[in-house]
């Protein structure tokens, strides 16, 4: 991370110098045009030519001086009013560059009416007349285009425009270097096109200003695309090869300097730089080449030699462009993988084949506790504890020796030291990365501190569990034999009370009043009774511990099984069971099952108040019940007797717990709805029930399958 910050850092301050760079050339410029305006006003002609002889700057020409500069130095800053003041005196230098072109193009290079139009004004006639000549056609295109690319890039996205501006650039200076070394080497055509208006010197030098300033504010856009060189390098390459393209036999040399030109753009951030400088040199080789005059014996081979040597830069060009843009291609893969590495919560830590760490991201400084400046360049051991630290070095060697990987592919766990000298668990994956000649290691550790904790936690709770078993065993087995206590020794007594209170009763009933005949026959029923509820706790004890024996079971078959067994009760009760549909085969228990709706019937025809029982059995693909919960594959059994009261409709699969009294010492224990509940939770399933007071009952159970946010019964 502070690397990072490192990098930003020194982005903000190349930032920082190419956009003071740009507001430099601004102000140099907007100086050389006052200078220019001053000297036309004040009638100097040293100022307007600097050497007698040579071309005066015209009046326009200083005027577009002092609009570019401060519309360059504007547009660099942030503020809404310098952007629409830089528009403004932009677009101004480029309305007169445009309207002396046109003028140029329709009337003639000897006319200067757009010069004049402003200059009457405020020069006398006679001074313009000893002057004489306007801005030149090369200097009025420089204008326009310069200024055109200011506009566009102050309105169009930056990824476009800077593209389009350092193009610009490239031929402004390049242009204005031509001006330069024609007033060097005294060839008018490299600052005179045509016979009339011509560049002035000190415009050729604003014009080269011109240029670098619109260079600086295209990297200073995009800084991601800056150059790594000085501007005045280029700049120094182009003027010194067009000199000596202008001063050597057939223009040999001048592909030679060329070449490191073309050559120079490896230093430039932009892919596009390797093709914009072939056309800037493509430009130079052919004004120099219509720069001077030629024989008519070396014509033709001094054409051919202008082609070879375009060609071949061409071909240069196009082979630093794509690589370029390989080279572009694999730092932004790079960039991706360091995105990655920085945001994976996994420490990543790459090593060489001397074990020296060469990259430490930060989930391994969160992990290990150290900088990147305190890993980077020592030995890998410094984040092991020992033997893993003393056996590292062996381990590198081995592999040099051998090629033999142990851990290379695979995943281990070892342990971590970290700056504090704390020891822990962590899990490392490591892989080998091949370059040349070159290995690279990459470790991707995962602190597995928290995972082992839960191990031994979970191997806490595996042993409390094996506790609680052997007494859920032990417990079993007391339970085993209070059951057989229970059917023996507890039933004996009963037995006895029963058997003598019916001696009594057939031997003394004569001999005994009627209270004490009455008293003897509840004894009898209690002892009875007691029987019962014996024999149904020692059922349910067993229920939940007997394994199920399960097949595909047709219900009914078991339904019709159940009503002919109990043929005799519906009878005397007048009670009918009917059918709703056809019900399905299921993997059940069927003697359990049978139970199951013996009970369901039997309850709907007991507690029933209604001269006609009528009880329906069916079943159900899919139910929603009126609270919203929904399931799948339901059985139900219907009543329409009198009904369950909601506070009772879970008091009613109480053991024992019955709703009305008895007197009938042939009714029930109140057991069954607890074994319908605990044979259909040994199937998986559930049940519940619905049920209005005077109208009847539903109860609805599953085999298999819960119901969907409900738990099975138990």
């Amino acid at each position: 991370m502070q690397d990072k910050g490192n990098v930003d850092l020194q982005d903000q301050r190349r930032r920082w110098r190419y956009r003071a760079f740009a507001i430099a050339v601004g102000c140099l410029m907007s100086l050389l045009g006052v200078s220019a305006l001053a000297g036309w006003l004040l009638q100097i002609k040293l100022i307007i030519s600097l050497f007698p002889g040579f071309p005066s700057m015209a009046f326009n020409t200083g005027l577009c001086f002092v609009l570019s500069g401060p519309g360059l130095a504007a547009s660099t800053l942030a503020a809404r009013r310098f952007r629409i003041a830089a528009t403004i005196m932009t677009g101004l230098a480029a309305a007169i560059a445009a309207a002396r072109l046109v003028e140029i193009a329709t009337v003639g290079r000897a006319v200067y009416h757009v010069d004049q139009l402003i200059t009457r004004l405020v020069i006398p006639p006679d001074f313009i007349a000893e002057i004489g000549g306007g801005m030149g056609p090369n200097t009025a295109l420089i204008f326009l285009i310069a200024n055109l690319s200011l506009l566009l890039s102050l309105h169009v996205g930056k990824s476009r425009n800077q593209v389009v501006q350092e193009l610009t650039s490239y031929v402004v200076v390049t242009l204005g270097m031509i001006a330069l070394a024609g007033y060097l080497t005294d060839a008018e055509q490299g600052y005179r096109w045509g016979r009339y208006a011509a560049m002035a010197l000190h415009t050729a030098i604003g014009l080269v200003l011109f240029g670098s300033g619109l260079l600086a504010r295209s990297w200073w856009m995009q800084p991601a695309n800056r150059a790594q060189i000085p501007l005045w390098i280029p700049a120094a390459v182009c003027f010194t090869g067009l000199v000596v393209d202008l001063y050597t036999p057939l223009g040999l040399a001048n592909g030679i300097l060329y070449v490191p030109l073309v050559l120079t753009a490896l230093w430039f951030g932009n892919r596009n730089a390797p093709l914009f400088f072939a056309f800037a040199c493509t430009v130079l080789l052919m004004l120099g080449f219509f720069a001077v005059r030629h024989d008519e014996a070396t014509f033709w081979q001094e054409i051919a030699n202008r082609i070879i040597t375009t060609a071949t830069l061409w071909l240069i060009a196009i082979l630093v462009f794509y690589f370029l843009r390989n080279n572009h291609n694999l730092e932004a893969e790079r960039v991706r993988f360091g995105a990655l590495v920085r945001s994976t919560p996994d420490a990543v830590i790459v090593i060489d084949e001397r074990g020296t760490i060469k990259s430490f991201n930060p989930a391994a400084e969160s992990m290990f506790g150290y900088s990147p400046q305190e890993t980077i360049g020592r030995n890998i051991k410094m984040l092991m504890p020992e033997p893993y630290h003393s056996e590292h070095d062996g381990y590198l060697a081995h592999y040099h020796q051998t090629g033999e990987e142990r851990i290379i592919g695979t995943t281990r766990m070892v342990s971590g030291r970290r700056k504090n000298g704390i020891v822990f668990p962590i899990e490392v994956s490591i892989s080998v990365v091949v370059s040349g000649q070159t290995k690279t290691f990459v470790g991707i550790v995962r602190d597995i501190s928290e995972r082992v904790r839960q191990e031994e936690r979970m191997k806490t709770t595996l042993s409390q569990l094996e506790a609680y078993t052997a007494e859920l065993e032990r417990s079993n087995h007391d339970l085993d034999e209070f059951a057989y206590i229970a059917s023996h020794d507890l039933k004996e007594p009963l037995r006895g009370l029963h058997n003598h209170s019916r001696f009594l009763l057939e031997d003394y009933e004569d001999k005994i009043d009627e209270d004490g005949v009455r008293r003897l026959n509840r004894l009898v029923r209690l002892s009875q009774r007691m029987e019962k509820l014996v024999n149904d706790l020692l059922y349910f004890s067993r229920l939940g511990r007997q394994q199920l024996a399960v097949k595909r079971t047709d219900i009914g078959l078991i339904v019709k099984d159940v009503v002919a067994t109990m043929e005799l009760l519906l009878e005397e009760r007048h009670a009918k069971v009917v059918t709703d549909g056809r019900l399905p085969e299921v993997v059940c228990d069927a003697p359990r099952l049978t139970e199951v709706f013996r009970n369901l019937i039997t309850n709907a025809v007991k507690y029933n108040d209604k001269s006609a029982p009528l009880i329906s059995i069916g079943y159900l693909d899919r139910y929603v019940g009126k609270d919203g919960t929904v399931a799948r594959n339901v059985f139900f059994v219907r009543d329409n007797g009198k009904g369950i009261p909601q506070e009772f409709h879970e008091d009613i699969f109480r053991i024992f717990k019955r709703l009305e009294k008895s007197q009938d010492s042939e009714d029930g224990t109140g057991a069954g709805l607890t074994f319908v509940r605990k044979i259909i939770a040994r199937h998986n399933g559930d049940i519940w029930l619905e049920s209005e007071v005077g109208v009847g009952t539903t109860f609805y159970f599953t085999l298999g399958k819960k119901r969907e946010g409900q738990n099975a019964a138990a």
